[in-house]
């Protein structure tokens, strides 16, 4: 075999490697709260992963609250399709990246961290 026939082989090797490893264990992704919006209108769920008291104080329409310390326990219950798009946040975005990547770990493959609360410019239930 020549070195380019080789060359092209390992190559080709390394691309399905990581195609197949990143759809086994998909990537933490990071969006904006305008492309969160957009997305919003499709089949997903809005996670709110702050306390009860911070949520009670405002959240997003339609979102569910699962504080961030209760992923683990309550994810299973509560958000069952591990291949459904949920969009998560915090107040800040320390909370919803950690969440999101717990989330990540647990097998879910949809998981979208959009941020904290304090940056987002649309409708707010009070």
């Amino acid at each position: 075999m020549n070195k380019v026939a080789i060359i092209v082989i390992v190559i080709a090797v390394a691309v399905i490697t990581i195609v197949l490893v990143t759809k086994k264990h998909p990537l933490y992704s990071k969006i904006s709260p305008q492309e969160a919006k957009q997305l919003m209108s499709k089949d997903c769920v809005i996670l709110d992963v702050r306390t009860p008291e911070e949520y009670k104080e405002g959240h997003i329409p339609d979102a569910i609250l699962i504080p961030d310390y209760s992923i683990t326990e309550l994810a299973p219950q509560q958000l069952p399709d591990k291949d459904k798009l949920i969009l998560v946040y915090c107040r800040s975005g320390n909370r919803s990246k950690k969440a999101s990547e717990l989330l990540l770990k647990m097998g879910y493959t949809n998981v979208k961290d959009f941020g904290g609360i304090i940056d987002w410019p649309y409708e707010v239930v009070k």
